[in-house]
């Protein structure tokens, strides 16, 4: 289990960082939604390690605020970027049509 939550936990960060220097639009919205879902899955493991004794109340708890947190910004630049992007060949469309 602790190898699963070391992967998945450390993936977040590293897909975070794939995304800041994406080749396109589609590259980024891609990288952040790999690392929303390791959140997810980090999530899932760190509920298997408390339900198991393998972690205390206290620490799932300081753990699944983090995580939780981490996914609302993931989701939150996810959407923002989306919106943006979006908006931009609103923009672009009626430039050229124009």
């Amino acid at each position: 289990m602790s190898k699963q939550i070391l992967r998945s936990g450390t993936s977040i960060g590293a897909n975070i960082r794939e995304g800041l220097f994406a080749e396109s639009p589609a590259d980024f919205i891609h990288k952040y939604s790999i690392a929303q879902k390791e959140c997810f899955e980090t999530l899932y493991w760190l509920e298997v390690l408390s339900r198991t004794s393998y972690i205390t109340s206290e620490q799932y708890s300081s753990l699944n605020i983090d995580c939780t947190s981490l996914i609302k910004m993931i989701t939150a630049s996810i959407i923002t970027y989306k919106k943006r992007k979006s908006s931009t060949l609103i923009s672009k469309s009626l430039i050229t049509n124009n």
